[in-house]
C-alpha cells in the first residue's frame, strides 16, 4: 500500500500506482478532497500534454502546486490519466 502524506496526514492511499519517470501516480480517486483546492497553475510536458495543480492543505499548512494530474494527456501517456502525483513536499511511501 501506498501513502502520500502531508503535515502528517495521508491524503492518499492506493495499492494501484503507475511510476513513470520517478513518480508515483495514485487513482484521483484515493486522494482525499477535503485536502486539495485547485489551482491555476499549469505546465507543459512534451509527451504527457499539460498538467493541471491542485494545492495541497492540512491543518493551516499549505503546500501551492504540490499536487498534479493530466485531465487529457496525450496519446502514449494513457497510464496517467485519472491519477495524481505529488511534489516531495508530500511525502510518498510504499
Amino acid at each position: 500500500m501506498a501513502t502520500a502524506t502531508f503535515n502528517g496526514t495521508v491524503i492518499a492511499q492506493s495499492d494501484d500506482i503507475e511510476v513513470v519517470e520517478g513518480n508515483a501516480y495514485f487513482p484521483v480517486s484515493s486522494l482525499d478532497q477535503k485536502y486539495v483546492t485547485e489551482s491555476d497553475h499549469t505546465t507543459g510536458c512534451p509527451w504527457k500534454g499539460t498538467a493541471s495543480y491542485w494545492n495541497v492543505e492540512v491543518d493551516g499548512e499549505k503546500a501551492e502546486n504540490a499536487a498534479w494530474y493530466y485531465p487529457d494527456a496525450k496519446p502514449g501517456a494513457e497510464a496517467v490519466v485519472g491519477r495524481v502525483a505529488f511534489y516531495p513536499v508530500v511525502r510518498v511511501a510504499s
